[in-house]
């Protein structure tokens, strides 16, 4: 049954929702609050399973064309030294590439391909849903409009993927508050810099109380320059682990960073392969903000309503798990809507699927998720090693990684996740 589909929100989980639903002939619209797009943001990765479901949906050549294909992960200590490469896509016995991408590019492609696909009316700019309720048999969401006016609009089910902010989750649990912080605050940028390693590597290098993230997102340039996105993580506070923080405000979100909060502790970092003060010095844009997350919900349906991507469970972006999960998302409700005819049913197969595995994530982020193998080697060997094998046993190392990828949804079967 065809069913008129309400999306609160116009980022990659709503989108890409949209995508698998129209396929299935369901009629979809896409409202999203902000009244122009632009490729705003630094790096994003999409691991495999995720990809799956982007090339059901015919999107192969447009991620090929603009993104990276990771070859590994490596993990290494503030020396560069490296205490563990796992390899990532097709060479790693994933059915697909895992891609490292620049967010915004990513947004506005799937943004260009909903409006060729639903029809550019479809997609509602500069409408922001303020809340919902249900009428009947269906769905009234109030918002504003560009000009601040009051609007409606009917559909048989809305699915909110307004984000870490949500409106309609705030709705549903109004006592909730202000996100949760860990102490920990992040400067993205990004830089034009001489491709390191293999130019597809995505490192992780540091410890709990300073980490440094960097990846390349584009394809070498003509001039040999590559765009690499990087992550300075520094904690400001040391009682906030496990999210036992309130956020800082939203004025301190995504604000300009400044170099020089962060030489003081990465001024030093030069690795044989990559001078990274030399790649902060050069950003191109720098951003900052707080590691924040959730707390679980028991429940994200109300009615004919419900949560996808940030807005069900927001987590910290350890493991690359943003992105992908808001995809697996569209993957599960697409297919839950295709195969039990009642909606409500649907959804709550979709949130049954999603909602466990979510909480699961959030919870192994808390406690670092695979970050903690950098504090193991910096408690050990803080002044590095010469030998790993004399700090850590690499067989812990390697059991500790496959645990969380496999709570994390990782398929390295050759099979595809799920569309």
């Amino acid at each position: 049954m065809a069913l008129d589909i309400l999306i609160a929100g116009g980022g990659i989980g709503g989108l890409a929702t949209a995508l698998a639903l129209h396929r299935d002939g369901h009629r979809v619209t896409v409202c999203e609050a902000t009244a122009e797009l632009k490729p705003l943001g630094v790096g994003i990765n999409l691991l495999p399973h995720a990809v799956a479901v982007l090339d059901a949906l015919g999107l192969m050549p447009a991620l090929r064309s603009m993104a990276v294909p990771t070859s590994a992960l490596i993990f290494a200590n503030r020396h560069g030294q490296t205490i563990y490469k796992d390899v990532r896509g097709l060479a790693g016995g994933y059915s697909h590439p895992q891609f490292s991408v620049h967010r915004g590019e990513l947004q506005l492609m799937l943004w260009r391909e909903a409006a060729a696909q639903l029809g550019a009316e479809r997609l509602v700019s500069g409408w922001r849903i303020t809340g919902a309720r249900t009428e009947g048999q269906g769905v009234i969401a109030q918002g504003l409009d560009a000009s601040g006016a009051t609007v409606e609009r009917r559909a048989d089910v809305l699915i909110a993927a307004d984000g870490i902010h949500s409106a309609i989750r705030r709705q549903f649990h109004p006592e909730e508050g202000a996100p949760r912080w860990n102490g920990m605050m992040m400067w993205r940028g990004t830089s034009l810099a001489a491709p390191f390693l293999d130019g597809r590597t995505m490192v992780q290098a540091g410890h709990r109380r300073a980490k440094f993230v960097v990846y390349p997102i584009a394809p070498p340039r003509a001039d040999g320059l590559q765009l690499i996105n990087w992550i300075c993580d520094r904690r400001l506070r040391e009682d906030g682990l496990g999210g036992g923080l309130t956020a800082p405000g939203r004025e301190d979100w995504n604000k300009p960073g400044a170099i020089d909060d962060l030489l003081p502790t990465f001024g030093g970092w030069r690795f044989p392969w990559l001078d990274v003060p030399g790649v902060i010095r050069g950003a191109t844009q720098l951003l900052e903000w707080p590691m924040v997350d959730r707390d679980p919900l028991p429940r994200w349906r109300q009615g004919r309503i419900t949560l996808l991507g940030d807005a069900a469970h927001p987590m910290y972006p350890i493991g690359s798990n943003g992105a992908t999960q808001a995809i697996l998302d569209a993957a599960a409700i697409a297919q839950a809507l295709r195969e039990e005819p009642a909606v409500e049913a649907a959804l709550d197969r979709y949130e049954a699927e999603r909602r466990p595995m979510c909480a699961r994530i959030v919870e192994l982020n808390r406690q670092e998720g695979l970050d903690y193998i950098l504090d193991m080697v910096e408690e050990r060997a803080p002044a590095g090693f010469s030998r790993l094998d004399e700090v850590i046993d690499p067989a812990e190392v390697d059991a500790f990684v496959k645990a969380y990828k496999a709570a994390a949804g990782h398929r390295q079967d050759g099979v595809p996740a799920p569309t």
